[in-house]
């Protein structure tokens, strides 16, 4: 008897937005050495949240509160907003999940950008909605034409990432508000923020919540290092929040998230000091590449994407990486792909890296140098 899956998940490959470490290490039968693929902090998390998780665990066999009420206020308090202006879930993936099944019907048109973050994507052919993509420009992905199609295709939904993921790049706070202002009264633009702690400058626009067309996303996994937690949130007008918490898992957040995430906050020193490191590291590799001649993207996330000339040195680059167990990725679409994305690491990772594309290169000609 045939499974009666939906005609969707009939329609859709055997796939999943990305191939873990973990996978590789399985498929190699060896560990990674140096693990800077996956964006994750080699910083750690605030000693206030750690402890506080720590003296927590006990407590593990408790529920966490669905309302993540003293997080959102917690929240609510460093954004200068309203706690029903906050939803909490786990990471900005389900995020994105949840957000494209309250706001797309089957058929609805989304757009986002030509190899942007794939998890979008994969939500969007999850839920039987349609991906309409504009190329990047010059390494960024492109406001103007991001509107442009949203308009084109009466989009529902609207996509950029600002730090961008995979490319690292990033626009100021006065281009993202024009493409706030710019978009179509029946369109949504979701903000991507993930990166924006590491950010130089102001590359954040004021938050107004009294727009309804804006939802912005942030993270814990980032700059506060804890990606293994899986805990994000949304800010947004109060009647988009509602529709969240129509549809979300109100249990989805695991309770020793919940006390970890509200200590990162009471933590005034941890982000400086995280964002000094990301910024000396940022520097060493662009220094790197430039002893190879080669371009590094300016950066304002906590990866550096250094271009390879080629697709195929690009593709080589990473296969033979990993093959001295160096974990790293490089952006899927052209030209963005003739990239690769060094993940800011350990010094002791950093120094593995380099003796690892160095010995690449010296045995090799497919990178110019």
């Amino acid at each position: 008897m045939p499974i009666p899956f939906t005609n969707i998940v009939k329609s859709l490959p055997a796939t999943t937005p990305f191939v873990g470490p973990e996978t590789l290490e399985r498929q190699q039968g060896k560990t990674f050495r140096a693990r800077i693929g996956a964006n994750e902090s080699a910083f750690g998390m605030s000693p206030l949240a750690s402890n506080a998780m720590r003296d927590a665990i006990n407590q593990s066999h408790l529920y966490a509160d669905p309302e993540n009420y003293d997080l959102r206020q917690a929240l609510a308090a460093k954004h200068g907003i309203h706690m029903d202006e906050i939803c909490v879930d786990a990471g900005i993936d389900s995020l994105l999940g949840l957000t494209v099944r309250m706001l797309l019907e089957p058929g609805q048109n989304v757009v986002t950008s030509q190899g942007a973050y794939p998890t979008l994507n994969y939500h969007v052919a999850g839920f039987g909605a349609n991906l309409v993509t504009v190329p990047y420009k010059d390494f960024h992905e492109d406001p103007q034409a991001l509107i442009a199609a949203s308009a084109e295709y009466h989009a529902k939904l609207v996509y950029i990432a600002n730090p961008d993921n995979p490319m690292g790049t990033w626009h100021n706070a006065e281009t993202i508000s024009e493409m706030i202002d710019a978009t179509p009264g029946n369109c949504v633009l979701a903000l991507d923020e993930a990166y924006t702690e590491f950010a130089e400058g102001n590359i954040a626009p004021a938050i107004d919540t009294s727009n309804k067309n804006v939802i912005r996303f942030r993270t814990f996994s980032k700059a506060y290092g804890m990606a293994g937690q899986r805990i994000g949130y949304v800010i947004a007008h109060k009647d988009i929040i509602a529709g969240f918490n129509k549809i979300r898992n109100h249990f989805g957040i695991n309770r020793i998230a919940q006390i970890g995430a509200l200590a990162s906050l009471h933590d005034e020193q941890f982000l400086p000091s995280v964002k000094a490191s990301v910024q000396a590291a940022r520097t060493r590799v662009m220094e790197f590449a430039n002893s190879h001649n080669l371009t590094a993207i300016a950066s304002s996330t906590n990866f550096v994407a250094v271009d390879l000339n080629t697709t195929e040195a690009a593709t080589n680059m990473i296969a033979e990486l990993n093959k001295r167990q160096v974990f790293m990725r490089m952006p899927g679409v052209a030209p963005l792909n003739r990239c690769i994305r060094v993940g800011l690491g350990s010094d002791a990772e950093f120094e593995i890296f380099t003796k690892a594309f160095d010995e690449i290169i010296k045995n090799s000609s497919y990178v110019s140098g």
